[in-house]
């Protein structure tokens, strides 16, 4: 096999057993819960995800920051002084400037490794829609697959992996800009849920409104057989969530009627989680384009 890694970082949300499998590196990414910094590991050893959000239910507030270019530098030397490669797939441009900095860390990486090769690659995904990019480019380099096919592969392929969200609490889009007070207030009082997607950009975009949570988990799976691959049978699918397993494991059971091959649930983390909230709930597959 070709000697290179395959690095991302936390906000890919991919649970241990899956880092396991794909025998990929996850750079934690860092944010603050009540004045205390902490790192989004993969196995959750520094905070909880319930914890997390019971905390965010009582009111407390949470602020995320993106890799820093010495991050880079720290975790990608070793491989590169033991002669390995490495690619790297970075979080969605249009919601983080972590992928900018991955760039410019690069850069003055390739100066002290000239011989080494580091690509960056932009997902243009969040949470396990990065994890999903993740999963697919680590088993094809199982197979013996080639970093520059790994690197054909996603540029051919980026806007493949669609991503579609709702949220339970209006009032974290709302922190976020993404969602007016007045309307925020409106539709928490009305029971509105929006129903969220990841455009070609990377950007989060509100896409419709309807009534009640049920209907919302609906739209979700509506939007997969509307837009996925139809090779159900080969297909895997992520399933990713904001403290509400029973919502997540609902909408997984109704995609899994269409004969999916494989559906994996994981904990939406404190980095992505900071500004979803509890009780989000997100589906990514194959499909598109987005």
């Amino acid at each position: 096999m070709e000697n290179y890694v395959l690095f991302t970082e936390s906000t890919c949300d991919l649970t241990p057993d899956l880092v396991r499998e794909m025998d990929v590196q996850v750079l934690p990414m860092t944010f603050t819960l009540d004045g205390q910094c902490y790192r989004n590991y993969p196995d959750n050893r520094e905070l909880d995800p319930k914890a997390f959000y019971d905390k965010l239910r009582n009111g407390s507030m949470s602020t995320t920051s993106q890799v820093a270019i010495s991050d880079y530098e720290e975790a990608f030397t070793p491989f590169l002084e033991a002669g390995k490669d490495i690619l790297y797939l970075a979080f969605s441009s249009g919601l983080s400037g972590t992928y900018q900095a991955s760039k410019v860390a690069i850069e003055e990486l390739q100066e002290k490794f000239p011989g080494r090769r580091i690509v960056s690659i932009d997902s243009l995904q969040a949470s396990m829609g990065e994890g999903l990019f993740a999963y697919t480019l680590a088993m094809m380099r199982k197979e013996g697959a080639t970093m520059d096919a790994l690197i054909d592969y996603a540029e051919k392929n980026t806007q493949r992996f669609c991503a579609w969200f709702t949220v339970s609490d209006l009032m974290f889009l709302k922190r976020g800009g993404r969602l007016s007070g007045a309307a925020a207030v409106a539709g928490t009082l009305l029971g509105i849920k929006p129903v969220l997607h990841v455009d070609a950009e990377g950007h989060l975009i509100a896409m419709e409104k309807v009534r009640g949570r049920r209907a919302s988990l609906d739209a979700l799976v509506k939007h997969f057989a509307a837009t996925a691959d139809k090779n159900y049978g080969e297909m895997t699918v992520f399933v990713s969530h904001g403290d509400c397993l029973e919502d997540a494991q609902y909408v997984a059971d109704k995609v899994k009627a269409y004969g999916v091959h494989r559906i994996c649930i994981g904990d939406i983390g404190p980095v992505i989680g900071a500004h979803s909230g509890p009780g989000t709930v997100a589906l990514f597959f194959l499909g598109g384009p987005r």
